[in-house]
């Protein structure tokens, strides 16, 4: 009798996108049966060329390869692939831009999960795109080989079949996958049901000893800023590590306006200060970890399709907190007294944007 193959037979926390992709390009090379792509950005660029060409390698070898893509997230068009799809490759993108009145709304929903499968034994997933603009940035893309590829699998093969599908109703919702000590929560746009931000408040509210955090974009909503307020008032270790200065200004200055609630609940915040953190990454207790898309802001919570991958296996817990080590020597903590002191443009502006803090 077969016996199901282990949800992980090895792991690893990739940081640096010039290692995971050389890591990925050689698994494509490997790869016999199939290759399933979804990302939200894929750069017209030298990483995003290496990448298309070994995707048509393997197609031209009789690999099946389906590839989604964001509209939202490339710059050209369709033929980029032509000869990927000449050799039977399946490309798909994501709910292309209408150009309507109600333009926010119909093109603001947009696929910003990360996957890479291959041969329902490879998964790769978390928070890189592919493109060179993001070649030095700080990143969480864990590789990992056994069955859980398969549950990756399923979810990657639904969003490939709804890509042009418009969901957005109170009534969206989905059950969580669960595998051995994995689970994945995916989340679809809602204003009702963020099932990520509720499974993260869970989480936050039930921590005993430490909460770490490594996101890119910090705009938690009012309810999640209490509880983790509260989860510091019972004496629980609560850590946010943001980059210095993101790739979105208005952003930062959105977020900075809640530094002094931070400060005032001890709530510690610390700056990454080389070039961008852009890991997206969640540890409780130094036992759960969360590894995924999903930045910690109105926008992935209410409007992207994300995913997340939660679970407490030992050794994935301790690469998380190896990972956040790292972060943490090239970081500067919080200063108080400088915040206080801060352009009165910025300060103005940090009011200014927040009627459109669901927009970034």
């Amino acid at each position: 009798m077969n016996r199901p193959a282990p949800a992980i037979t090895s792991h690893r926390l990739y940081s640096e996108p010039p290692r995971f992709y050389e890591a990925m390009l050689h698994d494509m090379e490997q790869a016999e049966r199939y290759i399933y792509l979804e990302m939200y950005k894929f750069g017209n660029d030298e990483t995003g060329l290496l990448f298309r060409e070994a995707l048509t390698k393997a197609a031209t070898r009789g690999v099946h390869v389906k590839l989604l893509l964001d509209s939202w997230g490339v710059s050209y068009k369709e033929d980029f692939f032509s000869e990927l799809s000449a050799k039977g490759g399946e490309v798909r993108f994501f709910r292309k831009i209408i150009y309507t009145f109600d333009f926010f709304t119909k093109n603001h929903r947009r696929n910003h999960r990360k996957f890479l499968l291959i041969d329902d034994n490879i998964s790769y997933m978390g928070s890189a795109n592919i493109t060179g603009y993001s070649l030095l940035w700080r990143e969480s893309m864990i590789r990992l080989t056994g069955g859980i590829t398969l549950m990756f699998k399923r979810s990657f093969l639904e969003s490939f079949r709804i890509y042009r599908k418009y969901i957005f109703n109170k009534f969206t919702f989905k059950k969580s996958k669960f595998i051995d000590q994995f689970e994945l929560v995916e989340d679809m746009p809602s204003i009702y049901r963020q099932r990520l931000k509720t499974k993260l408040e869970r989480l936050i509210n039930k921590a005993k000893k430490e909460i770490i955090i490594e996101t890119p974009y910090f705009l938690p909503g009012h309810k999640m800023r209490k509880c983790l307020a509260d989860a510091a008032q019972r004496g629980v270790k609560v850590k946010i590590l943001l980059p210095r200065h993101s790739d979105v200004r208005a952003i930062d200055l959105l977020s900075s306006k809640y530094y002094g609630y931070y400060y005032s609940n001890n709530i510690s915040l610390s700056f990454y200060t080389l070039n961008n953190l852009h890991a997206k990454l969640l540890l409780i207790d130094n036992e759960i970890f969360g590894i995924g898309s999903p930045n910690i802001d109105y926008r992935s919570f209410r409007y992207q399709h994300e995913v997340m991958l939660f679970g407490t296996h030992k050794g994935i817990a301790e690469e998380v907190k190896r990972h956040v080590e790292e972060t943490m020597l090239n970081c500067l903590e919080f200063d108080h007294v400088s915040w206080m002191r801060r352009p009165k443009i910025e300060k103005a502006l940090g009011w200014f944007l927040l009627p459109f803090r669901h927009m970034f």
